[in-house]
């Protein structure tokens, strides 16, 4: 069979087509966090109701993944994933000349709907295509384009905002992932080993049913709910306390301070290796442990303790994120694929409930209501990860 192998010409454009691909995905997706502040002033709105522009997105993203997916079983790989990020670049265009607040919304919800056409098909492209010797270093550099492109975005609005306004940045990003789409069809290879098939509402239904009715699965679906609410939260509601008195940043600096996303590209990979050889369980803990750390050293009124603070939060983050996703791929029996996207439908889900309920508790109780709802959501991670082994899920060591 003619699979694609590393070293070859075909391996370098696959690898660079996806990477650019999640670049646009995900620097279009969260576009907005950095924004959060502007809206609120801007608009008129309260903080939870401007955090709306990243909750409506991710609502749509998680509801959308499982659609897509099977859609692409059908429809093929190549063609949704075009339309997905040539859809997200207009849309992002289109942002830039909203009249009004609801516009925005709207306008963010078809955004949600259309970026799920790439997380639910790139994986499964991979995994067709590629020689299993070269998938490992295929999928990091595909997920490593995710993360480039959530810190890029953030920093890019961010500092075209300072300098002129939110819709300048909104048509630079849109015009450069279009740039970026062009390519994106000219060097992706086009699928040799997808087959089509009749979509199968009633037996996707059956095997959905059956992870939600797996008590470990339903730990594990929840830990992913109560993360990725903390961590949106966190990062939504940083902006608004850094772009106020005493410390008045700009909002170039605030979108720089995303860098500290990096240091979860370490974390995910070494934690990973470090739960292969100590157990998922105790280095899910200890990620969460992490965690909790970093968010109550935010309380700190020194900005160098308090970003001290959010980088420690984002190592064990991403050192969590990486345990718990690599579980559930374990712990499903059948239908994997089914199993990542209904985790994937929590974690985006957590990030839409997480990211507006924090604004409330920003509004009445202040950045100190703001840890005290992650700390909850922390604690809930724990017991649910305790959970895991009494329901005796495999590979807790």
């Amino acid at each position: 069979m003619d699979y694609i192998q590393r070293g070859t010409k075909a391996f370098n454009k696959a690898n660079w087509a996806l990477f650019l691909a999640g670049f646009i995905t995900f620097a279009n997706l969260y576009v907005s966090q950095p924004l959060l502040p502007t809206f609120a002033e801007e608009f008129h709105v309260s903080p939870a109701v401007a955090s709306l522009s990243l909750s409506v997105t991710t609502f749509a993203l998680s509801i959308s993944m499982i659609v897509v997916g099977s859609l692409s079983e059908a429809w093929g790989r190549k063609s949704l994933m075009t339309i997905s990020i040539f859809a997200a670049s207009i849309l992002t265009l289109a942002l830039a000349f909203s009249p009004n607040f609801e516009t925005i919304l709207v306008l963010r919800v078809i955004q949600g709907v259309v970026f799920a056409g790439l997380p639910a098909i790139a994986m499964a492209y991979l995994g067709e295509e590629m020689d299993p010797s070269s998938l490992g270093i295929a999928m990091g550099l595909y997920i490593s384009g995710n993360s480039v492109g959530g810190l890029s975005g953030r920093v890019i609005i961010g500092t075209l905002t300072d300098l002129y306004n939110w819709q300048v940045g909104m048509i630079v990003l849109g015009v450069i992932s279009l740039m970026i789409s062009v390519l994106f069809i000219w060097m992706l290879p086009n699928s040799k080993h997808f087959t089509a098939r009749p979509l199968q509402i009633k037996s996707l239904t059956a095997s959905l049913l059956q992870h939600l009715k797996d008590p470990s699965m339903l730990c594990l679906f929840g830990i992913s709910f109560v993360l990725m609410g903390s961590f949106v939260t966190l990062y939504n509601y940083i902006g608004f306390k850094l772009m106020a008195p005493p410390y008045n940043l700009s909002a170039t600096i605030v979108g720089w301070i995303f860098v500290i996303y990096l240091v979860g590209t370490f974390s995910s990979a070494w934690f990973g290796s470090l739960a292969d050889r100590y157990g998922r369980q105790k280095m899910l803990l200890l990620s969460i442990a992490i965690m909790f750390t970093g968010a109550i050293l935010t309380l700190n009124g020194l900005l160098s303790l308090k970003i001290l603070g959010i980088t420690i939060f984002t190592f064990g983050f991403f050192a969590a994120h990486s345990i718990a996703s690599g579980w559930v791929s374990k712990r499903a029996t059948h239908d994997k694929a089914q199993a990542s996207s209904l985790y994937l439908f929590f974690y985006y889900f957590g990030s839409s409930v997480g990211g507006t309920v924090g604004g409330i508790f920003w509004m009445h109780y202040g950045w100190g209501g703001v840890i005290g709802m992650i700390a909850v959501f922390l604690v809930v991670a724990s017991l649910l990860s305790f959970l895991t082994y009494f329901s005796r899920c495999p590979n807790t060591r």
